[in-house]
């Protein structure tokens, strides 16, 4: 059994090609069966594949599965497409064909739109600042820009108190670094207290923690993504 190597980001498009071009059309073999996202496209690793399957766990699209649901008979079917936490296994339920549809491909292309600026992100960090180690990208606190925005350099949603997402909280000292934004606080430390906020659609991707020697950094919550490919990319581009 082999581990599924493929680029997230060129799995992602073709899946997105596919769907636009009516790929999940009703087969002629089997009119009478819907058509599953996913499972019944080019970018399933197991596609055409009656005999001996490889487990969907080493699918590239598991690490994009919360982690207490990757045991799941059919992972695909739980990867969250919304704010709302939607999935193909709660839209199948209520929702149409057509409104399946419309509702991945929204998710592929503001996911794919994500990757490919984290990506520019990196590479353009890469030329400008000292590498972090793994997948991390630093950033600046909440309260200490002049347009509050989410964490990630790479998008541009505008801080919203009710905006939902998700908050961290940090203190300068490396020993009492804390991510728990609802944790107890006391007047003697608030002054070294860092706040750090991601969006809804961010903070499915992505995770805060601290750096030893850059602070506080923007981390992958999977570290299968591809960031660090893009950084090893560009470092051998420099090489050459």
């Amino acid at each position: 059994m082999q581990k599924d190597e493929r680029d997230l980001l060129e799995v992602l498009k073709f899946e997105l090609d596919f769907l636009e071009k009516g790929g999940y059309g009703r087969s002629p073999r089997e009119p009478w069966r819907p058509r599953y996202i996913f499972e019944d496209s080019p970018t399933c690793m197991n596609y055409d594949c009656k005999e001996n399957p490889e487990p969907c766990s080493h699918c590239v699209l598991t690490q994009l599965v919360p982690a207490d649901l990757r045991n799941e008979k059919i992972p695909c079917r739980h990867i969250p497409l919304n704010t709302l936490g939607e999935n193909l296994d709660s839209l199948y339920r209520y929702d149409d064909q057509r409104e399946v549809e419309e509702s991945v491909g929204n998710w592929l292309r503001a996911t794919i739109a994500t990757i490919e600026e984290t990506r520019r992100v990196a590479r353009s960090e890469a030329h400008t600042r000292p590498a972090l180690g793994g997948d991390a990208i630093k950033v600046a606190p909440l309260f200490h820009q002049q347009h509050p925005k989410c964490a990630n350099p790479a998008c541009s949603v505008a801080f919203r108190w009710l905006g939902g997402g998700k908050f961290f909280r940090f203190q300068d000292s490396p020993a009492q670094a804390s991510v728990n934004a609802a944790g107890p606080k006391s007047s003697s430390n608030m002054h070294r207290v860092k706040h750090f906020w991601l969006c809804e659609h961010c903070a499915h991707v992505f995770t805060m923690a601290y750096h030893e020697e850059h602070g506080v950094v923007l981390k992958l919550l999977w570290t299968e993504l591809p960031v660090a490919v893009a950084r090893k990319e560009l470092a051998a581009a420099q090489r050459n």
